[in-house]
C-alpha cells in the first residue's frame, strides 16, 4: 500500500506525502495560516476564516476506515499541501480534497499529489474517486480534467461542479 513517498514534480520541485498523525494538528493549523481566503473556500465549500479545532481534529485523528487524510512535505520539513480521500461505505467511491500552501502553487504539487491519491484510492479498491468544486477554481478544475476527470454541473448548485474519475483508467500525462 503506497504511505510514505517522495514524489517530483514537472518542474523537479521534491516533496514528501505521508498519512496524518495527531501530533500534526498544530503544524497543520499553521498551513492554513498559509492558504488564501480563496482557497480556504474552495476546500471548505464555505466561507471559512479560520480552520476550526475540531476540524483540524477530524483531518489528524482519522479512527474511520473510510478517511484517509494525507500531508505533504517540502524537504526542509515545511507543510506544503493537504489531501484527504474519504471513501462511501461500500468503499465503491471516493471524494478527494486538496489545499495547497499559497506560497508553493504552480510547482506541480496539485498535480502530483492527485495522483498518489488516486493510486491510494484504486490500491484500496475504490471505483472512482470524485469532487466537487467551486466552478470558480478554474485551476483545480482544469488540473482535473487534464488527468482524466469527466466535469459535470451539480444538479442541485449551478455555482459547482462534479469531478469524477473511474480508476484504472489512465491519466494524461
Amino acid at each position: 500500500m503506497t504511505t510514505n513517498n517522495t514524489l517530483t514534480t514537472h518542474s523537479g520541485f521534491r516533496f514528501e506525502v505521508r498519512r496524518a498523525r495527531p501530533e500534526d494538528e498544530p503544524t497543520l493549523a499553521e498551513f492554513f495560516t498559509h492558504v488564501t481566503a480563496d482557497d480556504l473556500r474552495f476546500r471548505f465549500l464555505g466561507a471559512v476564516k479560520e480552520v476550526s479545532h475540531e476540524r483540524l481534529v477530524a483531518m489528524t485523528r482519522s479512527d474511520d476506515a473510510h478517511i484517509h487524510n494525507f500531508l505533504a512535505f517540502s524537504t526542509d520539513g515545511m507543510l506544503i499541501a493537504v489531501a484527504t480521500l474519504a471513501s462511501d461505505r461500500a468503499d465503491r467511491n471516493g471524494e478527494v480534497a486538496i489545499c495547497i500552501r499559497q506560497d508553493r502553487k504552480h510547482l506541480g504539487v496539485g498535480w502530483e499529489l492527485l495522483a498518489y491519491v488516486a493510486k491510494y484510492a484504486e490500491e484500496l479498491g475504490l471505483k472512482a474517486i470524485e469532487s466537487i468544486e467551486s466552478r470558480e477554481n478554474r485551476a483545480a478544475i482544469e488540473v482535473e480534467r487534464d488527468m482524466g476527470f469527466t466535469v459535470t454541473t451539480d444538479p442541485d448548485d449551478a455555482t459547482l461542479v462534479l469531478v469524477r474519475r473511474e480508476l484504472g483508467a489512465r491519466s494524461a500525462g
